[in-house]
């Protein structure tokens, strides 16, 4: 294997294992990413390869979603399927990453040649985990047209008279009784027609 790396690699100065650490991303079965990562973490720590296999995470991001009324911010995965390694590429560490549980390879051409990720890559995937303030994509504007999804209205069609894309709010115009009433909903409530 040609990027089988550093055979033999306890005598490495630490600027030479600097040089040779990079993220991989390993390829699990969807839905048991959390814990590869676990399972990952354990085989490090009993196997004594913390010298070689850094970092285990399973990016995601936070997302915000309405349930029963209510905005929750809930935590979801990026890429399902994938877990990343910090690791220095050896023997025992490409070893120690393929036999765990439930992983079924490096992503690469195959499965037997692993690719690091680029550092742009990394970075991109890094600051979307990072973001702490969930943002709002309001995707409407005043006088669209909309079909109220959730909520007391339910099914109701409504205009959109005003929009608050700071708080994610939007104020609709809904004719009950011959009459338009405005309504303050979520902007997850509405779905443009």
């Amino acid at each position: 294997m040609e990027n089988r790396l550093l055979k033999g690699d306890k005598n490495l100065k630490e600027e030479d294992q600097k040089s040779n650490r990079h993220w991989y991303a390993i390829h699990t079965y969807s839905g048991y990413e959390d814990a590869v990562a676990r399972y990952l973490k354990q085989r490090v720590d009993s196997l004594a390869m913390n010298d070689k296999i850094f970092n285990v995470i399973v990016p995601k991001e936070k997302k915000v979603k309405i349930k029963n009324g209510k905005r929750r911010v809930t935590e979801e995965k990026i890429y399902h399927g994938y877990v990343l390694v910090d690791m220095i590429l050896a023997d025992d560490s490409w070893y120690v990453v393929r036999n765990t549980p439930r992983v079924t390879g490096f992503v690469g051409p195959d499965a037997t040649t692993p690719v690091p990720l680029s550092k742009e890559e990394v970075d991109a995937i890094m600051v979307r985990m990072e973001e702490k303030d969930t943002k709002f994509n309001v995707d409407i504007k005043v006088g669209d047209l909309v079909k109220i999804t959730d909520g007391s209205f339910k099914d109701y069609d409504a205009k959109v008279a005003e929009v608050d894309g700071e708080k994610g709010k939007v104020k609709v115009l809904v004719p009950i009784f011959g009459r338009d009433t405005l309504i303050e909903l979520d902007s997850l409530q509405v779905q443009k027609i």
